[in-house]
């Protein structure tokens, strides 16, 4: 979720005169066509004082420590998000195994150039310890907090904004022609890979009762800016994309400021001028600005967004990348992958609950992750032999973590994963 205040400047020429030209220009413009295989990543995890993990780190101490990292040799980008979290966002790869070989380097140095601060680096879906506090003193995280509070989820919005944490995967949207197949296989594998990735069991200090905390969080969001975009039969991911975007309401009018829009207007009502906001009709930028404030688990950026999976330790998040890239480009895998999710494709909130604990999703997990490992190269052998182990035995990383906190403690498992202990 990249901090951007800033708009460019509107212009009456360039406003839209109903809400189906702006739905068509989001249908035009949300995927590009193409080959498939590069591959971008992007890793979020929650920063912790290895002294107190209760203290947050403030925005002015992360800033510094970030200013004195070195260059980066795999070219990722370091962000903050609004509660602490550091995201490393890297550039388009030529494959999934080059991206995961150049996001490995960069995390490290990462890591290093925090514990020289006395600060680790934790890969969890949700924070299990603090409560939520925005440090990111970002003008559109604050009219944010102020939208959620006025839509009446508030509290479902200042955890999503400042105790998740995701490894998002990037994808190329493919020949147009396998566009619907695509985006409607990017979909049915999302029930499935929450199970396999879920690893937010604790928020608060407690057990939440769920696998997947973040997902859980994610869900009490409103549906029309979080829901999955695909429409009734999933023909033409375009066009759904265009009427999710239309109907979902505007969160932030852009200007030098980010201003919260505090009652529920679909930019569709903007757009059609049955709704005024910032006292004009919206424009390319103004819609540009909205898509960044909706959150659907696949997200169509020209590219394919997959936003559902939860921060996973190292040990596993490169079998995640390349199980989840090998599913959606081979097609053999692709196929076999389609085939195992079907029964499970809704099970979004099943997923998030009991993991790999329901006997559908663990089959489906079984299938996928061992179609995958096959075609792993040498270099991922670890991290998929130890990914596949936990899948057959239905352990997701949720059981872990939570197996930790209650030999240890919260805080002491905390304090063991931002020093590496494995």
């Amino acid at each position: 979720m990249p901090n951007r205040t800033g708009a460019a400047s509107q212009e009456t020429s360039s406003a839209f005169t109903s809400a189906a030209e702006a739905a068509g220009y989001v249908s035009d413009h949300c995927l590009r066509a193409g080959a498939l295989g590069p591959v971008g990543l992007e890793i979020e995890a929650h920063c912790y004082d290895l002294a107190n993990p209760v203290r947050r780190p403030d925005w002015d101490e992360l800033t510094a420590v970030i200013a004195e990292v070195p260059a980066l040799p795999g070219g990722s980008r370091i962000t903050v998000e609004p509660g602490g979290a550091v995201e490393l966002s890297g550039p388009p790869a030529a494959d999934v195994v080059s991206a995961i070989e150049a996001m490995s380097t960069d995390r490290a140095i990462l890591r290093a150039a925090f514990a020289q601060h006395g600060l680790g680096l934790v890969l969890l879906g949700a924070d299990p310890l603090r409560r939520p506090r925005r440090v990111n003193p970002g003008a559109r995280y604050a009219a944010m907090e102020a939208f959620f509070s006025a839509s009446g989820t508030a509290a479902a919005g200042a955890f999503m904004m400042t105790s998740t944490a995701s490894i998002q995967v990037n994808v190329e949207a493919g020949p147009q022609s396998g566009w619907a197949d695509r985006v409607r296989l990017a979909h049915a594998l999302g029930p499935t890979m929450i199970a396999v990735t879920a690893n937010s069991p604790m928020l608060g200090g407690r057990f939440s009762g769920w696998c997947s905390s973040r997902q859980w969080i994610w869900g009490e969001l409103d549906e029309a800016r979080c829901g999955p975009v695909l429409g009734a039969n999933g023909k033409d991911p375009a066009s759904d994309w265009g009427r999710y975007a239309l109907r979902a309401p505007v969160m932030l009018v852009p200007g030098p400021d980010a201003v919260p829009v505090t009652n529920w207007v679909p930019f569709a009502d903007w757009a059609d001028g049955r709704a005024v906001l910032g006292g004009r009709r919206p424009s390319r930028a103004d819609l540009d600005y909205h898509l960044t404030t909706l959150f659907p688990p696949v997200r169509p950026r020209g590219f394919l967004e997959i936003r559902y999976l939860d921060s996973v330790p190292d040990a596993l998040w490169p079998a995640i990348a390349f199980t989840l890239v090998t599913l959606l480009d081979d097609p053999t895998a692709a196929d076999i992958a389609a085939e195992a999710t079907e029964p499970v494709a809704a099970a979004w909130d099943r997923a998030a609950q009991v993991g790999l604990g329901d006997r559908h999703l663990h089959e489906a997990a079984v299938r996928c992750v061992a179609v995958a490992a096959e075609r792993a190269p040498a270099t991922l052998t670890e991290s998929m032999q130890t990914l596949l182990r936990s899948v057959e035995q239905g352990r997701c990383p949720a059981d872990d973590f939570a197996d930790r906190a209650v030999e240890y403690g919260i805080g002491p498992a905390i304090r063991q994963l931002a020093r590496g202990d494995s």
